[in-house]
């Protein structure tokens, strides 16, 4: 019996060397190795064989089938070799090249400005204070001396939600008020905060408008502040912004929040004053708006107006950033075009 058992060890295993690829060394699994291949029939045959033989046959087709198993995992794991060899050798692929390199995205250009703009803030004093993006009406409107049916309302169009008194905001304004309440300790304590953040308008989609945008909100309350302060203040930041030869304009404004109100314009920095299509050939670029905080401001954030003062200003980083670079539309900042990405 071991002579045959041989036979057949010495016929399954040139029959494996012959296999070449996958389909021919599963045919072989199945013929040796299979539910009716070569083992299973000789397994089959124990049972008829006398008891004193059925021990040692039993033995002799257990080595056999090891055998041919052992055989199997070799030659499958041989022409796995090879044909990962192959593919390196034919393929395009060579591992002695060096890998190709990661590209590695860039900070938004509206991330850039705040950054810039947050860091040359914390030199002069000033605090990040994060306010809620999500605001009631009375904090967006009224506490900020906008009551209902203010003319002041329709110069902001507002998304409302379905809970009532409840809106996106539409400036970072209303941070004025969470500031003082927050960090005045009831009207006590000096604040020097800018409050960045997004807003939300509900306006036409042009060139020139969004429906949501970033602002950073200027505040300062202390004793004493005043008008000269503001100025001053904003001049520098201007210097550091846009360059130390930077002049800078202040105009007469309005905003119901702050009395007396101004905007603040620099000097164009692409043409030097000369006159451009950036600055619309006035030769001055706006860059923010700003004023002392109105008395009832004040008292809605707990502080007495007749022994504190203030300043307040809003500015826009998508616009610097439009000024900075001579951007035409408002839209490329929010439609992840990568071609207008790369550039920053």
């Amino acid at each position: 019996m071991s002579d045959s058992l041989q036979t057949l060890t010495d016929e399954a295993l040139h029959a494996l060397e012959q296999c070449a690829d996958d389909d021919s060394l599963q045919a072989w699994k199945v013929k040796y190795l299979g539910q009716k291949g070569v083992v299973r029939d000789l397994m089959n045959k124990i049972a008829s064989l006398p008891v004193e033989e059925r021990k040692p046959y039993g033995l002799a087709v257990n080595g056999f089938k090891e055998a041919l198993s052992h055989a199997y995992e070799a030659r499958l794991q041989a022409l796995q070799d090879a044909k990962l060899a192959r593919d390196l050798e034919e393929g395009a692929l060579d591992i002695t090249m060096p890998g190709r390199p990661r590209q590695v995205g860039g900070l938004h250009p509206s991330t850039q400005t705040l950054r810039q703009i947050y860091a040359i803030w914390a030199d002069m004093g000033f605090q990040v204070y994060k306010s809620r993006d999500v605001e009631d009406d009375d904090t967006n409107f009224t506490l900020l001396n906008i009551p209902p049916h203010h003319p002041a309302r329709d110069m902001q169009d507002t998304f409302y939600t379905t809970e009532p008194n409840i809106i996106l905001r539409t400036h970072t304004s209303p941070g004025q008020i969470r500031a003082m309440r927050d960090l005045g300790q009831g009207g006590t304590q000096p604040i020097r905060v800018i409050l960045p953040g997004m807003c939300y308008r509900y306006e036409q989609i042009t060139p020139r408008s969004e429906v949501q945008f970033h602002q950073v909100e200027g505040l300062v309350i202390g004793r004493n502040i005043r008008m000269s302060d503001l100025k001053g203040t904003i001049t520098a930041f201007a210097r550091r912004m846009f360059g130390e030869q930077a002049a800078v304009r202040f105009r007469a404004s309005y905003f119901p929040f702050t009395e007396p109100s101004m905007e603040i314009d620099v000097e164009c920095f692409l043409c030097d004053g000369q006159g451009c299509r950036i600055c619309k050939h006035s030769g001055w670029l706006e860059i923010a708006g700003s004023g002392m905080v109105h008395p009832t401001v004040l008292r809605n954030g707990g502080y007495d107006p007749t022994q504190w003062s203030g300043f307040a200003f809003g500015m826009g980083p998508e616009r610097m950033t439009i000024l900075k670079h001579g951007i035409e539309d408002i839209r490329y900042f929010w439609a992840n075009d990568i071609r207008f990405l790369e550039q920053f």
